[in-house]
């Protein structure tokens, strides 16, 4: 499997340049956790990510989630391989879903815990289940490389840790947004920090302790 490599990127709102240029390559096996204050750049970083390497397959979750409010929790994971079927089983699947992938999906609910919820429209769920519902699509859409945005903001503790172990786990390279630097630190190998649309550190994670982050807030 090979790196992915993200060459002189750029990005531009109107006449002012919020991102770049900038360099970035991801080998196989890299959990890289994207730091820094709100607004430098992370989110457009991941953005031109996936524009980049769509075709290389990379499974996105937005910071927004994307989930349909009035589908089902069972419904908003199943969308996650929407490609994979014909569209015919797919609009069978709305009024009637096949065991098979009810059997694929419950595990996963399970262990996200959000079993529970698995017949529950995503409008009526809270922040936090809400978001175990999107990491639990992104999971089950499967894929070479995740590019999360904020996966687990709205989780605090065991449920945090356990969304992180469920979404490395799942890729083989990642790159997440996040504003838990502890938690980065845990479960990313390596740490790109973003200050003012540039990579101002770029480094293992076992070189680094939360403290050495502070400085790009």
């Amino acid at each position: 499997m090979s790196s992915l490599v993200l060459a002189g990127a750029v990005a531009d709102y109107g006449p002012t340049r919020v991102l770049g240029p900038l360099d970035l390559t991801l080998a196989p096996g890299e959990r890289v956790a994207l730091v820094g204050k709100s607004g430098a750049g992370k989110s457009t970083l991941l953005a031109l990510m996936h524009e980049r390497w769509r075709d290389q397959g990379v499974a996105l979750m937005p910071q927004d989630l994307g989930l349909v409010p009035t589908l089902s929790v069972f419904h908003n994971v199943y969308m996650g391989r929407l490609d994979r079927h014909p569209w015919w089983v797919n609009l069978l699947t709305l009024v009637r879903p096949r065991q098979r992938d009810v059997a694929t999906i419950s595990p996963l609910l399970e262990r996200l815990g959000i079993a529970e919820k698995r017949w529950v429209p995503c409008g009526e769920l809270s922040g936090g289940q809400r978001q175990r519902v999107a990491a639990a699509r992104v999971i089950h859409q499967g894929g070479r490389v995740l590019l999360a945005d904020e996966p687990v903001s709205a989780l605090d503790g065991p449920q945090a840790e356990s969304v992180m172990r469920a979404l490395t786990e799942r890729y083989d390279m990642a790159v997440l947004a996040m504003h838990d630097l502890e938690l980065a630190l845990r479960h990313c190998n390596r740490v790109v920090g973003i200050q003012a649309g540039h990579i101002a550190i770029d480094r293992p994670s076992r070189e680094l302790s939360a403290n050495d982050l502070l400085s790009l807030y």
